[in-house]
């Protein structure tokens, strides 16, 4: 039992680096190649990855019915929507901003997953920390709040859809798919998802201007390797382990990464509402997750 916990400490610490550190390198590659076209070739990338490390470990691919249908939902609500928003949404936000705006994910979870797994309620905690989170919202996005929908509203509000999409995806797998393999289940929805997110690229993405320099190159490298092929295949053996809710709470310690890094590697600059409303969201994470994370705690005390 000392093993597994410490197994899923060390799980835990590596997604939370990693998603932390995914929002620069994203921001980097986005100088240098299209969003949608970077995103394809990150996953097509990865999903060749992937099946290099299935057949070092032995790892099946499941070919039932309820697992193919889990592969479209990941291929289509976990990689190709989320990750065009999040890639496009980033040309025109700060990463930093960007990860905060993310970190709604587990007020989304928390509401998703009242929803659909059975006998999982929502505490006035959690209440109270979803109202934190979308008034943090509304500070977030109140200079860009008017009839006028800017780029920059746009960028935000898909990035924050992006964020619903992945907390709908996620609960769907807690539910139902825990038969699946964590190291296999991504291979063909990433390899799917890279394949029509370069097509979509090629049709609608001015690619003529692309430069595949070390910016482009690492991004993408870095990104197959780090922040697909480890960290989902991380996430999804923790996802068959802890609470959802609880896991979801990496999405509060990604951004103090996140921003941390884009000031220091891009002179990221946060303005006062966006600071205020980033604080505010946090806030409204750690109350909607208190109560699972108390009766997380207790639970591994008493054993």
């Amino acid at each position: 039992m000392k093993s597994e916990s410490f197994k899923i400490t060390i799980g835990y610490i590596v997604i939370c680096l990693i998603w932390g550190s995914t929002w620069l390198v994203i921001r980097m590659g986005l100088d240098s190649i299209t969003p949608i076209l970077g995103a394809g070739l990150r996953f097509l990338l990865a999903a060749i990855l992937t099946l290099g490390v299935m057949r070092i470990m032995g790892a099946r691919l499941q070919k039932d019915r309820q697992s193919i249908i889990l592969y479209c939902i990941l291929c289509v609500f976990s990689y190709v929507l989320p990750f065009s928003f999040v890639y496009w949404g980033e040309k025109y936000v700060p990463s930093g901003l960007a990860s905060i705006l993310f970190a709604t994910f587990p007020l989304f979870i928390a509401l998703i997953s009242w929803f659909l797994i059975p006998n999982d309620k929502i505490s006035l905690s959690t209440v109270i920390g979803i109202i934190f989170g979308f008034i943090g919202i509304i500070f977030i996005f109140s200079d860009d709040l008017n009839l006028n929908f800017s780029i920059n509203f746009t960028a935000m509000l898909v990035i924050v859809i992006s964020s619903l999409l992945q907390a709908f995806t996620a609960v769907i797998i807690k539910r139902w798919g825990k038969h699946l393999n964590p190291v296999s289940m991504n291979f063909i929805p990433i390899m799917f998802a890279g394949i029509i997110m370069i097509i979509i690229a090629l049709l609608f993405e001015d690619t003529s201007k692309n430069k595949y320099d070390f910016n482009s190159i690492f991004s993408v490298c870095f990104l197959a390797l780090f922040g697909t092929v480890i960290a989902f295949t991380t996430y999804y053996w923790l996802l068959k382990r802890m609470s959802v809710v609880i896991l979801s709470l990496s999405s509060f310690i990604t951004p103090i990464i996140a921003v941390i890094l884009g000031w220091i590697f891009l002179d990221e600059v946060l303005d006062q509402n966006t600071l205020i409303g980033s604080l505010l969201v946090l806030i409204g994470v750690l109350f909607a997750n208190f109560n699972g994370a108390k009766n997380y705690y207790y639970s591994k005390i008493g054993k």
